[in-house]
């Protein structure tokens, strides 16, 4: 198991500095420097609290040793593509525990019909953590609703539903939810 952390950091532009600052609770750029490269042990907690810090899953900071990779060929922004500077790989995702997925059946909102949406299991106490992001919410009878979840206030979620013109959506005391964390489109 190889730690990607320094990989993920400076694919974001963020310095050592600013990971310490957004962790939770605050650390040092040196702790996070020796994380990184392995002078300090990586335990689970820590790897939650950095994937927290940059905002991505914690498994995105690990390369197993029967993982896939893709090498990335070039890059594309505003100015056209470019080469790469230093070699650069995307690593196959892995699949949480609890993860589901929505499948997209017609366009809405920025999804597109055929796409996959990948979901995080998130318990109540990982509700916050979710603040405008686009959520799955169980309702009774086998139901749900998705959307992004605009507020939170005690036990009741504030979802925006997709699409124009709808309407705020409260739902109370739901037992989970799934957070989108990944789109997997088919071109």
């Amino acid at each position: 198991m190889i730690s990607r952390i320094r990989d993920v950091r400076k694919a974001k532009g963020l310095t050592l500095d600013d990971v310490a600052g957004r962790c939770k609770p605050p650390t040092t750029a040196q702790t996070i420097g020796r994380l990184e490269t392995g002078t300090r042990t990586l335990s689970l907690a820590w790897l939650n609290r950095i994937a927290d810090a940059l905002g991505v899953d914690s498994a995105a900071l690990l390369s197993l040793p029967d993982q896939e990779e893709l090498p990335v060929a070039a890059l594309l922004d505003h100015k056209g593509t470019h080469a790469l500077s230093k070699v650069e790989h995307i690593y196959q995702p892995a699949i949480e525990p609890a993860m589901m997925a929505l499948r997209v059946k017609s366009s809405i909102g920025d999804y597109r019909a055929g796409d996959d949406v990948w979901l995080s299991r998130r318990e109540p106490d990982q509700f916050g953590g979710a603040l405008n992001r686009d959520i799955l919410v169980p309702r009774p009878a086998g139901r749900y609703l998705f959307g992004r979840l605009i507020g939170r206030q005690d036990n009741k979620l504030q979802l925006l539903p997709l699409g124009s013109g709808t309407r705020q959506q409260i739902v109370s005391d739901p037992e989970w939810i799934g957070v989108a964390v990944r789109l997997v489109r088919e071109l």
